[in-house]
């Protein structure tokens, strides 16, 4: 079982994704989304950029570099979890897939993957074709990790203002689909949390 819920007693959740360069589309997004999770009750942590800048996953070997091993440990806490990828040739990027593909070390745990966590999704590229097919690889691979997309996801077409001047979202049709994707991904996890201590006491 995963650990509900934290010490403090809210959920846990662990974002993801984002560009190798600090401070992208796809990073500012991830920002914006915890910081809407946070305003609904939950304790947040991000892993982008240079955090998810990790060596090429590979299956057969067991050691693991100190930003891996947080971002499992990370990972292994989320009551939810939210990952934003950037559009790269019309799918995911390889800096994120590769972070995602770290997940493999969960698969021997109790809650295996991404089981029994509410997975928010966000696809930002330079045109809405890239979006889409960006999002839907997104979706693939969380039912392949057994994760619960949210039904709400959200698609940012950057070619169109979407940031200010400091970096915060300014477009109102994306903050409120933002924060409806932060709210379902809240919620799902305290209803996990509820249904956990209702079967414990059973």
């Amino acid at each position: 079982m995963i650990e509900r819920p934290s010490k403090s007693g809210k959920p846990r959740v662990v974002a993801l994704g984002g560009n190798a360069t600090p401070g992208g589309s796809a990073e500012r997004l991830l920002r914006h989304a915890l910081a809407r999770c946070e305003a609904h009750g939950a304790e947040t942590a991000l892993f982008a950029g240079p955090a998810i800048d990790l060596p090429m996953y590979a299956p057969h070997r067991s050691e693991r570099d100190p930003k891996a091993q947080a971002l499992i440990g990370a990972l292994r806490q989320a009551n939810g979890i939210i990952i934003a990828s950037p559009g790269y040739h019309g799918t995911v990027s390889g800096l994120v897939k590769n972070a995602l593909d770290y997940v493999q070390d969960m698969a021997g745990d109790d809650a295996a993957y991404f089981d029994g966590r509410s997975v928010g999704l966000i696809a930002v590229a330079g045109g809405w074709q890239a979006t889409g097919t960006t999002l839907g690889t997104l979706r693939s691979i969380t039912h392949a990790l057994r994760g619960w997309p949210t039904p709400m996801a959200v698609t940012v077409n950057s070619s169109q203002p979407v940031f200010c001047d400091e970096g915060n979202v300014v477009d109102a049709a994306i903050a409120t689909q933002l924060d409806l994707m932060a709210q379902q991904v809240v919620k799902f996890a305290e209803m996990q949390a509820m249904h956990a201590s209702v079967a414990t006491a059973a």
